[in-house]
């Protein structure tokens, strides 16, 4: 049996909560990264997105700090922090 919490990837549309979940965020975030223009929808009732349009913007924005997706820059690899075992490894 398939877990619900995770959206068939089957599916041609996804809601804002079902991308949400595939992007491992919150709905909250999936709206505002709609509202900036960096995700196109339809609406249908409620928004939706393609899954073609989900591809495409994980494609475009790989290797991009998305946090405040108002200020888009590079992933600054240099200066991730690994904890091993409770500690900070450069």
């Amino acid at each position: 049996m398939a877990d619900k919490a995770i959206p068939d990837s089957n599916n041609i549309l996804y809601t804002v909560t079902e991308v949400a979940t595939l992007l491992k965020t919150n709905p909250g975030y999936v709206y505002k990264i709609i509202k900036l223009g960096l995700l196109p929808v339809l609406k249908l009732g409620r928004y939706k997105v393609r899954k073609e349009s989900l591809l495409d913007f994980l494609k475009k924005y790989e290797g991009k700090d998305l946090t405040e997706p108002e200020n888009i820059c590079d992933i600054d690899a240099g200066n991730i922090v690994v904890r091993i075992e409770g500690t900070a490894k450069e």
